[in-house]
């Protein structure tokens, strides 16, 4: 079994991160609490989420995953993007930013395609990092529905899900299509390359 330190300490990401590894034979280990948040300070998502994997292989000297996730909505040029998470502000909770989402496409009644990428990357000791990613197409809501998942999941309906939103999905049904599952399995495909 190959065995990662987590980077992230979101619970949510965590949990869906090892109900898709852990049937391929990866195991994840929680990244120590003495060990800080990384700033993201990347332009990319590939680039934050090589800071997160690359500062955990530095504090604890074992092999790290780490992830960073965008929501792209072409009808704000691509906004949230990489700054989803901070969409609202620094400090933003998921409601925070959902809540700045609707508000900017108000009642925009065509164009709210959108679509999540993940990109999940690898970093070793001995300095060699990949990187690989997930997407998923859909579009934004007028209204918050459902409630499970987390961040955008309420107002984001994915192309392949009879017009529920990730937040209405079973946590199967979301591990099944999702972006980050997508990317998740091009992991262990890349793994099992290696």
């Amino acid at each position: 079994m190959t065995t990662f330190v987590l980077a992230t300490a979101n619970p949510h990401k965590a949990e869906e991160m090892r109900a898709v590894l852990t049937p391929l034979g990866v195991a994840l280990v929680d990244r120590p609490d003495d060990v800080a948040e990384v700033d993201e300070t990347g332009e990319t998502l590939e680039a934050n989420a090589l800071l997160k994997a690359r500062a955990l292989v530095e504090a604890t000297g074992r092999a790290a995953i780490a992830d960073d996730t965008g929501l792209f909505v072409d009808a704000l040029d691509g906004r949230p993007g990489v700054r989803s998470a901070r969409y609202a502000g620094e400090a933003a909770s998921y409601d925070d930013n959902v809540a700045k989402l609707l508000d900017e496409l108000g009642a925009l009644k065509t164009s709210r395609t959108a679509r999540f990428v993940t990109v999940i990357c690898v970093a070793y000791p001995d300095g060699t990092a990949f990187c690989v990613s997930g997407e998923l197409d859909g579009e934004i809501t007028h209204a918050r529905a459902g409630d499970q998942g987390f961040g955008y999941d309420p107002v984001f309906v994915p192309d392949d899900a009879d017009g529920r939103t990730l937040a209405q999905l079973t946590p199967g049904e979301k591990n099944a299509l999702s972006h980050r599952a997508r990317a998740l399995v091009a992991l262990s495909e890349e793994l099992a390359r290696r």
